[in-house]
């Protein structure tokens, strides 16, 4: 489980939402539990986890320079991992300094995320896209 957080981090610094995707099972889905401003409630698919972060990314000005303060937890449901993290990096090259604190809850089933409850600082991210 910890190396399909290890490459889901990769993918995140790499903005590639092929690497993201290929990390889900075919009819996964990934939530946003936390509203957030120009976000879906959530992605049916792992296509849709690709085309989904593949805008997402390809429009934000953010540059990922790392994944910080990780804690991974087990879940007395075996499949299920928790990881808490906070992605700092840029806006930007030369711009401003983002910290975004999040949660994520992953159930993973035959080395493929299943299912992904995605919760993030939303103020943070909105004031990273303006």
């Amino acid at each position: 489980m910890e190396t399909i957080v290890e490459r889901y981090h990769q993918a995140m610094r790499d903005k590639s939402a092929d690497a993201l995707a290929d990390l889900y099972a075919e009819d996964a889905v990934h939530e946003f539990p936390f509203s957030v401003p120009g976000l879906p409630p959530c992605f049916e698919g792992r296509e849709a986890v690709r085309a989904g972060y593949r805008k997402m990314w390809e429009a934000s000005p953010v540059l990922v320079e790392g994944i910080e303060d990780v804690t991974t937890l087990r879940a007395t449901d075996p499949e299920v991992i928790v990881v808490e993290q906070v992605v700092t990096g840029t806006v930007g090259p030369g711009g401003p300094d983002l910290r975004v604190p999040g949660l994520l809850v992953l159930r993973i089933r035959d080395g493929l995320i299943v299912h992904c409850r995605d919760y993030m600082d939303g103020f943070a991210v909105a004031e990273a896209r303006r």
